[in-house]
C-alpha cells in the first residue's frame, strides 16, 4: 500500500508541475526591456520610507517632488508616505501625475525570515489567500491613505523587503476599488499569496526586482513535494533579476519559482545581508542607466525529467 501511495503522489505531482508549466507559459507576458531610470526613482522612493518625516521631505524636494503625507500607522511598526510622481507619455510630450505610496520594510533580515513564518488566511475583500500579517499591514495602509487620494489620478506603489510585500496587497485592494494601478516596481520583496492568489489579478502591472544573492524573494520556498494540492506560495508579476555590471535577467511565472528550490534553511551569510540591502539595489539599477544587456538565467533545475529552461 505504501509504494501504491507513493506512486499516486509521483503521478499527482507530475500532474501538477505539468499543470504549472502550462499555465507558466499560457500566461507568460511579452517582457519588455525595464526602464531603468523608472526603476531607479522607484528605488529611491523605497529606500526613503526608511527615514523619518524630515528625510523622506528632503528626498522629495531633491527630486523635485511635493511631499503629501506620511504615517506610521498605530499598532504596528507599518509606515508610508504619499507623493506624486511624473511620467512621460509615449504618445505626446506631456507628463501624467502619479499618486505614489511607498511602504516602509525591514533592514533586518533575521526578523523579515521570522515574519514570513505565517500560514495563508482567506482575505475577505480581495478573496483570496494571502500572508495574514502583510494583508493586514497593507489593510492599515489603504484605510489611512484613501482619503487622500484622487480616483481620477492613476496609483502606483512600492516597497523595499516586507515593505513591498505590503505593496503588493496594496495595490490589490486598490484595483479591486477600481483604482487604476500603473505598472510598480518593489524591491527584495517575499511571496505574498499563493497559485490561485496570483491568478485571481493577472493584469497586475507587477515589477519585482531582486538581486541573484538576495534570498528574501525565494521565501518560502518551493518544494516538488508541496506540487500536490498547489497550495504554496507564488510570486505575482515578472521579475528582474539585477547582476554585476550592466547585466540583468528577467523571469516570471514557474522560472521565477524555481529559484526557490536551491534555497536553504541555513542563517543568512553575509552575501545575502548585502544583497537584501537597499544600497545594493540601487548600486546595480546605477550601473545600468547608461547601458543594459539582458542575459538568459538558468536555473539548472529540472524535475521529473522536465527542466525548468
Amino acid at each position: 500500500m505504501r509504494i501504491i501511495a507513493m506512486w499516486i503522489n509521483v503521478i499527482k505531482n507530475r500532474a501538477a508541475l505539468i499543470f504549472l508549466m502550462a499555465c507558466s507559459v499560457f500566461s507568460l507576458p511579452l517582457l519588455a526591456a525595464p526602464d531603468f531610470s523608472a526603476m531607479k526613482q522607484s528605488a529611491i522612493l523605497a529606500g526613503a520610507a526608511y527615514g523619518e518625516k524630515a528625510e523622506i521631505q528632503k528626498t522629495l524636494s531633491d527630486l523635485k517632488l511635493p511631499f503629501i503625507q506620511t504615517a506610521v500607522l498605530p499598532g504596528s511598526e507599518v509606515s508610508y508616505f504619499l507623493t506624486n510622481i511624473h511620467q512621460e507619455q509615449s504618445n505626446n510630450k506631456q507628463a501624467k501625475t502619479v499618486q505614489m505610496i511607498a511602504v516602509r520594510g525591514t533592514a533586518n533580515l533575521q526578523n523579515v525570515m521570522v515574519d514570513l513564518d505565517v500560514n495563508f488566511v482567506q482575505d475577505k475583500i480581495l478573496n483570496i489567500q494571502v500572508h495574514q500579517g502583510f494583508a493586514s499591514a497593507a489593510q492599515a495602509v489603504y484605510n489611512h491613505v484613501k482619503p487622500l487620494l484622487k480616483k481620477d489620478m492613476a496609483v502606483q506603489t512600492t516597497g523595499h523587503s516586507l515593505g513591498g510585500a505590503v505593496a503588493v496587497i496594496l495595490a490589490m485592494y486598490l484595483q479591486k476599488d477600481g483604482y487604476n494601478i500603473q505598472p510598480f516596481m518593489t524591491f527584495g520583496q517575499p511571496k505574498v499569496s499563493n497559485v490561485g492568489g496570483t491568478q485571481a489579478f493577472p493584469d497586475l502591472p507587477l515589477t519585482r526586482v531582486v538581486t541573484k544573492e538576495d534570498i528574501v524573494p525565494l521565501v518560502p520556498p518551493l518544494s516538488p513535494l508541496q506540487l500536490s494540492n498547489l497550495d504554496i506560495y507564488w510570486h505575482s508579476g515578472e521579475e528582474v533579476i539585477l547582476l554585476k555590471a550592466d547585466k540583468y535577467s528577467i523571469t516570471s511565472g514557474l522560472k521565477s519559482m524555481a529559484r526557490a528550490t536551491k534555497f536553504t534553511s541555513a542563517l543568512p551569510s553575509e552575501d545575502n545581508l548585502n544583497a537584501h540591502k537597499m544600497t545594493t539595489y540601487l548600486n546595480l539599477i546605477e550601473s545600468k542607466l547608461h547601458q543594459a544587456k539582458e542575459v538568459p538565467y538558468k536555473t539548472g533545475i529540472s524535475v521529473f525529467g522536465m527542466s525548468f529552461d
